[in-house]
């Protein structure tokens, strides 16, 4: 099919949206090319708004993101997607117009999850976090100087807000169900490590314990946190940072395999319908994409991490335009600031069943954790110690033995440890049994 002939329409003015519209150009597509947007901004930078925005040292307007190539794209800001209808090839919008399409990127990333309380969750105070308006209205009660602030959930952007409330002087309380801070993610030994971080920073915190209610004043405005342990913890601001969901609403009724933990995809990046068949018209990439990877095998993961919407997106971009990439195998990798703490990680530490400190020394803060499974290297995480992540991901990418061999001038001892996640396991809606 020739440019002329062909409609590409991009579904998310994401940073993987954006990363692919540009590689459909770079790839030599010259069509005509529609993104929409859901929100009312071009796309930006979601990273710094858990931190450099909320101290009020980066502008929340200043996070747009720079057009590497010229698209030349019909915009559509502030109409968000609300129907997909394949058998026409047509993108329903919420203001009722009708796109068509020939080729489709879907790229509508995540939501926060919202407090499942409704009436407790529209409360003056009561906070979410996730896109740039959330993270300006954060901002302003902030700034505001609340006596009392409480986090409800000790991920990674529940510690990030703590660490930047303290760093406003602020008082802090953070809530997590687990052991640990980060225990699903880092497991209990490193989560404690992170936690300890924390409380030298001077937040409170309250694990192995649940919020029962967010308590008014009387006046529509939050005022308190009731745990399930009975304590009344004060609470002028609330931050609900309980994780995502996928915004794959939209896609109700399209017949594709979906759910709010993302969108089905096969190894190259094309979206499955319900028969798990792939539809070569459309792809997807970002957080909204769930895809089987090579080094994860048995079930298909979706990932919130900056560098994976950049490569899925270029990829998707490609995979569009006709250029038949390999499958998708990009290792993921993420990183945090928190407190002064870079925390940096390659790979996945899912089913780990060991993990050991293979360079430099919890005590003194910056090391290098490596987690294995059956025998392999599947992930590594740094502390404040980066430097050697590049040769732990070339580990992970080639299956290397677990544990891993020492060796060099920083290189001691070690012992293998079990990762201590909580127990019983908790499935994630972000994975799924592969096919």
């Amino acid at each position: 099919m020739s440019d002329v002939e062909t409609r590409i329409v991009v579904v998310g003015a994401s940073l993987a949206g954006l990363r692919g519209a540009e590689s459909l150009r770079q790839a030599g597509f010259c069509g005509p090319l529609t993104i929409i947007g859901a929100e009312p901004h071009r796309p930006y930078d979601r990273p710094p708004l858990s931190k450099a925005v909320l101290t009020g040292e980066v502008a929340a307007d200043a996070t747009t993101l720079p057009n590497l190539v010229a698209l030349e794209a019909d915009w559509r800001f502030g109409d968000p997607a609300t129907g997909l209808d394949r058998t026409r090839r047509t993108v329903t919008l919420a203001s009722g117009e009708v796109v068509p399409y020939d080729r489709l990127l879907i790229a509508t990333g995540a939501s926060a999850r919202g407090w499942p309380n409704a009436a407790e969750a529209g409360l003056a105070g009561v906070h979410t976090l996730r896109g740039r308006d959330e993270a300006e209205a954060l901002r302003r009660d902030l700034a505001a100087g609340p006596a009392h602030v409480v986090i409800i959930g000790g991920g990674f952007i529940g510690c990030e807000v703590a660490a930047s409330c303290r760093a406003l002087g602020l008082t802090v309380t953070l809530v997590e169900t687990g052991p640990t801070l980060l225990a699903k993610v880092l497991g209990q030994h490193l989560g404690s490590v992170v936690e300890a971080l924390h409380a030298s920073l001077g937040t409170t915190i309250r694990s192995n314990v649940k919020v029962a209610a967010l308590e008014d004043d009387g006046a529509g405005r939050v005022a308190r946190v009731r745990l399930a342990d009975g304590t009344i913890l004060p609470a002028d601001v609330v931050v609900v940072a309980l994780g995502a969901v996928r915004n794959t609403g939209w896609l109700a009724g399209s017949g594709l395999a979906c759910d709010d933990g993302g969108i089905d995809c096969d190894a190259q990046g094309y979206v499955l319908d319900e028969s798990e068949r792939p539809d070569t018209r459309i792809a997807a990439a970002g957080d909204v994409a769930r895809f089987p990877h090579p080094l994860y095998p048995g079930h298909r993961i979706a990932l919130e991490h900056w560098g994976h919407a950049v490569a899925q997106g270029r990829h998707a971009g490609r995979l569009l335009a006709g250029l038949a990439p390999e499958p998708y195998a990009e290792v993921p990798a993420f990183w945090s600031s928190q407190g002064g703490i870079t925390l940096k990680s390659v790979g996945l530490t899912t089913g780990a069943d060991g993990f050991v400190v293979a360079r430099g020394s919890l005590k003194e803060g910056r090391f290098v954790a490596v987690y294995g499974r059956e025998g392999r290297c599947i992930a590594a995480v740094a502390f404040d110690c980066a430097r050697w992540l590049p040769t732990y991901a070339e580990h992970i990418a080639a299956g290397a033995p677990f544990p891993p061999e020492t060796g060099g001038v920083d290189a001691g001892p070690f012992a293998v440890l079990p990762p201590a996640f909580p127990e019983p396991a908790e499935p994630t809606s972000s994975e799924k049994d592969a096919a």
